[in-house]
């Protein structure tokens, strides 16, 4: 096991706070996840979340692709019949 500090745990605001010593080289502003377990705290670092991709930004980039059709609905009767109107009487 590595070297043994000693930390003093205080009241901060509604919380109780442990200050960690700089010698065990914990970086400012890291996400910990703090779990007891039969009387022990246990620290872990949070993993860091995944990065998120904003494809908003690709609307419209690509000229000459056109969407495929949707095929996963039925069309409405009166599209349909709109449509063969316009097809027996073009003008």
């Amino acid at each position: 096991m590595g070297q043994e500090y000693t930390a003093k745990s205080f009241k901060s605001g509604n919380s109780v706070a442990i200050r960690i010593p700089a010698a065990l080289g914990v970086e400012p502003d890291c996400e910990w996840l703090v779990e007891q377990v039969d009387g022990e705290l246990h620290l872990r670092r949070k993993p860091a979340a995944k990065r998120k991709i904003d494809v908003s930004g690709f609307a419209g980039k690509a000229p000459g692709i056109r969407l495929a059709p949707r095929e996963d609905f039925e069309e409405r009767p009166s599209t349909i019949a709109a449509k063969k109107q316009q097809i027996a009487d073009p003008g």
